[in-house]
C-alpha cells in the first residue's frame, strides 16, 4: 500500500486532465478545474469507491460552500485515513483555501494511493451517484445524470405523435461526403497533437513552479524577503492581474531600512566629494 510517495515519484508528473477524467469516469461527475475538489467530499468517496464500507458517507458533504463545512469533510477523510493507518498528512488549512498547486498535489497522491489497490480495477458493483444520494447531503453535485422534473413532466404529457419522438428518414442529416470526413478526421488528430505539445510543456513548466514553492517552504529561507515576494506571486488568487506590483512592494517594505543605510551612506560619499572639490 503506497502510503508515502516521494515527491520524486512519477505520481507527482500526472497533469490536470488527468486527473480531471479519473474523477469525472468514476465518479460520474463534470468537473473542469482543480480547485472544485477543495471541499473534501471527492476524496471521501474516492476512498469510499476503493474502501467499500469504510468511509461514513451519511457524513460527507457534497454540497459544503464554507470551510467550517469544507473541514467537516476532511475530519471524516483523517478518521478513514486512521483506519486505513495511512500516514499521508492532510494540509486542511492549505486546501480548503482552493489552491491549485495545493490541491493538484492532494490529487495526484490520491490517484497513486488508489491505484496501487488491487492495480486500479475499478469496482464495477459502485453507484457513485446512488452512494451520494444515500448520503443525504447530495443537493448540487455537478455531472450527475438525473432529468429535471420538469422535463420528466413534459415528456410523460406529450402527445402520441409528438415530433420530438424521433426525426423521419427524410428530415435526417444528411451523409457525409468521403472528402469531409477526411479533412476532419486531419484536422481532429492536429488538434490532438498540438494537446499533446501543449499538455507537455505546461507540465513542464508546473514542475518548476512546484520545485520552487517547495525550495520557499524550506525553513531556513521563509522568513527571507526575497522568499515572501516569490510566495506573495505563486499564491496569487486573481488570475487577471500580475502580482508583481504587490510582490515588489511587499519586497520593497522588507527591506525599507536597508534602503534607508543604503541612501545615506550615498549622501555621505556626496559630501566627501564635494568638500574635497571646495579643497
Amino acid at each position: 500500500m503506497a502510503t508515502n510517495i516521494g515527491m520524486m515519484d512519477s505520481a507527482y508528473f500526472v497533469g490536470r486532465n488527468e486527473l480531471l477524467t479519473w474523477i469525472n469516469d468514476r465518479l460520474q461527475l463534470n468537473l473542469s478545474r482543480v480547485e472544485e475538489v477543495a471541499s473534501g467530499a471527492v476524496q471521501c468517496q474516492m476512498l469510499d469507491m476503493t474502501f467499500p464500507g469504510v468511509v461514513p458517507m451519511h457524513k460527507v458533504n457534497f454540497d459544503a460552500k464554507t470551510e467550517y463545512d469544507m473541514i467537516q469533510n476532511y475530519k471524516v477523510l483523517q478518521d478513514v485515513f486512521n483506519k486505513l493507518k495511512i500516514t499521508k498528512p492532510l494540509e486542511i488549512n492549505r486546501l480548503v483555501k482552493g489552491r491549485p498547486l495545493d490541491n493538484l498535489e492532494f490529487l495526484q497522491w490520491l490517484k497513486r494511493f488508489c491505484d496501487s489497490i488491487n492495480g486500479g480495477i475499478m469496482n464495477e458493483n459502485y453507484n457513485p451517484v446512488e452512494r451520494r444520494s444515500k448520503g443525504g447531503k447530495e443537493r448540487s453535485v455537478k455531472g450527475t445524470n438525473k432529468m429535471p422534473k420538469s422535463l420528466q413532466t413534459n415528456n410523460n404529457h406529450a402527445p402520441p405523435n409528438s415530433s420530438l419522438v424521433g426525426l423521419s428518414k427524410a428530415s435526417g442529416p444528411k451523409p457525409a461526403k468521403a472528402a469531409d470526413v477526411k479533412a476532419l478526421s486531419k484536422e481532429l488528430t492536429d488538434l490532438k497533437l498540438s494537446l499533446e505539445l501543449l499538455e507537455k510543456e505546461r507540465d513542464f513548466y508546473f514542475s518548476k513552479l512546484r520545485d520552487v514553492e517547495i525550495l520557499c517552504q524550506t525553513p531556513d529561507l521563509e522568513d527571507v524577503p526575497i522568499v515572501g515576494a516569490v510566495k506573495k506571486i505563486l499564491y496569487a488568487n486573481d488570475a487577471n492581474e500580475s502580482a508583481l506590483e504587490d510582490a515588489q512592494e511587499f519586497l520593497n517594505q522588507s527591506l525599507g531600512v536597508q534602503a534607508g543605510d543604503e541612501g545615506s551612506g550615498g549622501q555621505e560619499e556626496e559630501d566627501e566629494e564635494e568638500e574635497r572639490a571646495q579643497a
